[in-house]
C-alpha cells in the first residue's frame, strides 16, 4: 500500500517529474563522466610496473642523455635490464591525428611485457629496420594491417618517415593500445645522416629491477654515477614518472573533481525545492490522513519515498546513460585517455550521489508535514 500511494504521488505532477528527473539524469551523468576523466587521467601511473625505474636528464624530460649511459646502468647490481626510449613526436596525414609514438630498443618488449605482440610478429619486427608494431586500437581506429605502409610526417623529428606494419599487439586488461613502436636504431641511423649532432642519444632508460624493494638505493646509485657530468641524471618509479605528468595538470584535475560535486549540489538544491512544493501543495491531504489514524513516520515515509524514487529512477537512468556515453568519448579521444573506461567505484559513487539528492532533498519537507498540526492542515488552502 506505502510503496503504491508513494508511486502514485511521484506521477501526479507528470511535467514538473519528468523535468526534476530529467535533472537528474544530467546531474548524474555529468558527475560519472567528470570523475570518469580523472580516473583516466592516472590511469597510466595506476599501470606501472613496481620493478622498473626510469632514468631521464635531471633538468628536463626535453633533453636527451647520451648513449654510453646503457652500459652504465645494466652495470649497477640489482638492474636486470636497461632498454631505451625515444618521443618520436609525429603526426599521420593531418594534426587531428595525434597517438603517441616511440622509438625503442629491440628488447623493449622484454621489459614491457604488457605490449604483446604475437612471437612472429614480433620477429619479423626485430627483422625490419623500418619496421612498426601498433596497438590493437589504433590499427583499428585507422585501419592499419600487416604489412601496411604508414607515413608520418615529423615535428620533433622534421622530415617524412615511411614505417611498415610488422605486428599489431592486443595488450593486456588496462593496457595502452593505441600507441605507435619503431626501431630506435632506425631513428638513430637516420638522424645521423640528417643531423648529426642529435644522434647517438636517448629520451630515457627504463630499467627492470630485480627486487622492487631496492628502488630507492638503485635510483641513488644511478644517479650518483652521473652527478657533475655534462648531463645529470634523475631517476625514479615508472609511477611517480608518470605522475609527473599528471602534476603538471594538477590543477586542472583538481577543478574537474570540484565542479563534478557542484553539479551534484546543484541538482541537490533542484530537488529539495521541488519536494518542498510538493509538500506544501498537500499539506491538507497530510493533515487528513493523519485525522484517519495515521502516524507522522508514515506521513513523513511518503515524501521520503517519493524523494527516493525520483533520484532513484534519475540516477539509473544517468549510470545506464554514462556506461554508454563513456564508449563513444574512448572512441573519440582514445589518443588523449586510453583507457576510459568506467569504473565500478564510479558507478557507486554516482548511485550512493543520487540516492543521498534524494534522501536530503526530502529531510526539510518532511519534517514539515510531519509536525503539521491537523487543524492547521485541513485549513490549508492550496
Amino acid at each position: 500500500m506505502l510503496f503504491a500511494l508513494i508511486t502514485r504521488n511521484a506521477i501526479r505532477h507528470t511535467l514538473r517529474t519528468g523535468l526534476t528527473v530529467l535533472g537528474m539524469v544530467v546531474a548524474v551523468l555529468a558527475f560519472g563522466l567528470l570523475q570518469t576523466v580523472v580516473r583516466a587521467w592516472y590511469s597510466n601511473a595506476e599501470a606501472s610496473s613496481d620493478t622498473r625505474l626510469v632514468t631521464r636528464n635531471s633538468i628536463s624530460l626535453v633533453f636527451p642523455l647520451p648513449l654510453s649511459y646503457r652500459q652504465k646502468i645494466r652495470a649497477v647490481e640489482g638492474v636486470d635490464q636497461v632498454v631505451t626510449s625515444n618521443w618520436f613526436g609525429a603526426v599521420y596525414k593531418e594534426p587531428k591525428n595525434f597517438f603517441p609514438q616511440f622509438a625503442v630498443s629491440d628488447d623493449y618488449f622484454e621489459v614491457y611485457t604488457e605490449f604483446v605482440p604475437p612471437e612472429d610478429q614480433l620477429q619479423n619486427w626485430k627483422r625490419d629496420l623500418r619496421g612498426c608494431i601498433v596497438g590493437a586500437g589504433l590499427a583499428e581506429a585507422y585501419g592499419f594491417r600487416i604489412g601496411d605502409a604508414v607515413t608520418l610526417k615529423g615535428t620533433v623529428f622534421p622530415g617524412e618517415w615511411t614505417f611498415v606494419v610488422r605486428g599489431i599487439y592486443p595488450g593486456k586488461k588496462n593496457t595502452d593500445q593505441r600507441q605507435f613502436f619503431l626501431h630506435w636504431n632506425y631513428l638513430n641511423e637516420t638522424v645521423k645522416k640528417r643531423y648529426p649532432r642529435r644522434a647517438d642519444q636517448v629520451g630515457v632508460y627504463v630499467s627492470r629491477i630485480k627486487d622492487a624493494g631496492e628502488m630507492a638505493r638503485l635510483a641513488l646509485e644511478i644517479d650518483g654515477q652521473f652527478r657533475n657530468s655534462a648531463a645529470e641524471t634523475l631517476s625514479e618509479t615508472e609511477k611517480a614518472f608518470q605522475l609527473g605528468f599528471v602534476a603538471m595538470s594538477g590543477a586542472i584535475v583538481n577543478a574537474i573533481q570540484v565542479v563534478s560535486y557542484v553539479v551534484i549540489v546543484i541538482i541537490m538544491a533542484v530537488m529539495a525545492n521541488t519536494m518542498a512544493m510538493t509538500a506544501r501543495e498537500r499539506t491538507a491531504e497530510y493533515a487528513t490522513l493523519k485525522a484517519l489514524g495515521f502516524s507522522p513516520t508514515f506521513v513523513a515515509s511518503l515524501i521520503v519515498g517519493e524523494s527516493l524514487i525520483i533520484a532513484g529512477v534519475g540516477g539509473l537512468i544517468g549510470i545506464l546513460l554514462t556506461l554508454s556515453v563513456a564508449r563513444g568519448v574512448s572512441a573519440q579521444l582514445g589518443a588523449v585517455f586510453p583507457s576510459f573506461t568506467v569504473s565500478p567505484d564510479t558507478v557507486m559513487l554516482q548511485a550512493v550521489c543520487a540516492l543521498g539528492v534524494g534522501l536530503v532533498a526530502a529531510i526539510a519537507p518532511a519534517r514539515h508535514a510531519a509536525r503539521v498540526r491537523i487543524v492547521e492542515g485541513l485549513r490549508a488552502v492550496v
